[in-house]
C-alpha cells in the first residue's frame, strides 16, 4: 500500500507524539542505577563493555537500548577523547569534576589497561578519587586500575582482586593491600576490583542489586551467560545484601536489619542482638555509615519498597506494612522525603514507560 502525502504526515505526527510521550515520561524516571565510566588511556576494553552491555540490557524493558532504569556516562581525567588498548577512540559524554561524580552517581568505575598509563596516574586523579571514597561512593576498578587505587593509599588493608600476570609488580608496590588472585572480582568496603575478563559477573550482581532478579537474567540471557549466582565466599560477598563495614558491631547490627525489613523490632532489639547498648550502636554506626541505625534502617527498607513498587502489583498499604512501616501514611511521607515523590507516582510513572516502551 503506498502512503500519500497527507497519510505520511499523520504518520510522521504520530511517530513523534510516540516519541515526545516516551522521552517525557523517561525524564521523568529516577533510575535505579547510575554509573560513571572514568576511562583511562590505552583502557582494556572487554570489562568496560561486559559492564555497560549488562547495564544496556537491564536499563529498559524491550532492547531499544534507552537509558531509563540504569544511565550511564563516559569520562576522561582531562576531558578529551582516550583511545583503548585495541586502538578504538572513545569521546567523554559529561565533564569530570568532582561535584558532578559526587551528585549524580551511585558507581564510579576507573577503567585501566597497559600500565604504563596506571603505575604513575596524575595526582589529579588521585585526589578526586580519595575524595569520592571518604564520601563513601563505591568505587569499581577495572584491569590495572587497582594500580591507581594503590596509589591514591585507599586499597590499604583491603582485599584486592589482580591478574595473575601483575600480582607480584602489584604487592612489591602496595604491601600493605591483601593482592586476590583466584577471584573475578572482589568487593570490600565499597571498594570493587575486578582484574580483567568480562565483568559480566560483577555487572549481574550489582544490577540484582539495584534493578531486581528480573533486570540482572534479562543481560545473562541475552549475553548466553549462565545465570547462575555467585557462590558466597569471603572474598565475593553477597552483595544482595547491604554494604559490610569493618566494625564487627555495625556488620552484626546490618545483617540484622536486613533479615527483618517487615518486622516490628525495636532498634534495642538490634542492638542486644549486635551485643552492645542501644547508645553505643549510635555512636558506631555514625562512626562507620554517617548516619544512625534508625535512618540506615529506614533506608533499607524503603529501597526494599521501591522494588515492590518496580516489580510487584502488592498494594501500597501491603508493601508498607511488609518493609516495616505501621501505616501507608508513614510509608508514604518516608518514600517522598526521600525520593521525592509518592509511592503512586514512582509505579505510575514507571508503569507509564514500560507501557511506551
Amino acid at each position: 500500500m503506498e502512503l500519500d502525502g497527507e497519510n505520511m504526515q499523520n504518520v510522521s505526527a504520530h511517530a513523534y507524539e510516540e516519541i515526545v510521550d516516551l522521552t517525557e515520561a523517561f525524564s521523568a524516571i529516577n533510575p535505579d542505577m547510575r554509573v560513571a565510566f572514568i576511562l583511562m588511556n590505552k583502557f582494556t576494553l572487554a570489562p568496560v563493555t561486559g559492564l555497560v552491555e549488562s547495564l544496556r540490557f537491564a536499563a529498559d524493558q524491550s532492547f531499544r537500548s534507552l537509558q531509563i532504569y540504569c544511565k550511564w556516562d563516559w569520562m576522561t581525567f582531562n576531558n578529551i577523547p582516550v583511545v583503548a588498548s585495541c586502538g578504538l577512540t572513545i569521546q567523554p559524554t559529561t565533564d569530570f569534576n568532582l561535584e558532578n561524580l559526587k551528585k549524580n552517581y551511585d558507581y564510579i568505575v576507573l577503567a585501566g589497561g597497559l600500565l604504563s598509563e596506571t603505575r604513575e596516574p596524575p595526582q589529579g586523579l588521585l585526589n578526586t578519587l580519595q575524595k569520592i571514597h571518604k564520601a563513601k561512593i563505591p568505587i569499581i576498578a577495572l584491569c590495572s586500575a587497582s594500580f591507581v587505587l594503590g596509589k591514591a593509599g585507599i586499597l590499604d588493608q583491603h582485599k584486592c582482586a589482580i591478574h595473575f600476570t601483575i600480582r607480584d609488580e602489584f604487592v612489591q608496590r602496595f604491601p600493605k593491600v591483601i593482592a586476590v588472585i583466584d577471584k573475578t572480582y572482589v568487593e570490600d568496603r565499597g571498594i570493587f576490583t575486578c582484574p580483567g575478563g568480562t565483568a559480566i559477573d560483577l555487572a549481574a550482581n550489582l544490577i540484582r542489586q539495584h534493578c531486581g532478579d528480573v533486570r540482572a537474567q534479562k543481560g545473562l540471557e541475552y549475553l548466553l551467560i549462565n545465570g547462575e549466582k555467585p557462590p558466597k565466599t569471603q572474598e565475593n560477598p553477597d552483595i544482595d545484601k547491604p554494604d559490610t563495614y569493618e566494625n564487627i558491631t555495625v556488620t552484626r547490627a546490618i545483617t540484622f536489619m536486613s533479615k527483618n525489613l517487615s518486622a516490628h523490632v525495636t532498634l534495642k532489639e538490634v542492638a542486644e542482638h549486635a551485643q552492645t547498648s542501644p547508645r553505643q550502636l549510635h555512636r558506631v554506626f555514625v562512626a562507620n555509615a554517617n548516619e544512625s541505625p534508625a535512618s540506615y534502617w529506614r533506608r533499607l527498607r524503603l529501597e526494599h519498597a521501591r522494588k515492590l513498587l518496580a516489580n510487584t502489583s502488592a498494594y501500597v498499604t501491603t508493601i508498607a506494612i511488609e518493609c516495616g512501616f505501621s501505616d501507608a501514611s508513614h510509608f508514604i511521607y518516608w518514600f517522598k522525603k526521600q525520593y521525592g515523590e509518592t509511592p503512586f507516582s514512582y509505579r505510575k510513572r514507571r508503569h507509564e514507560v514500560e507501557r511506551l516502551n
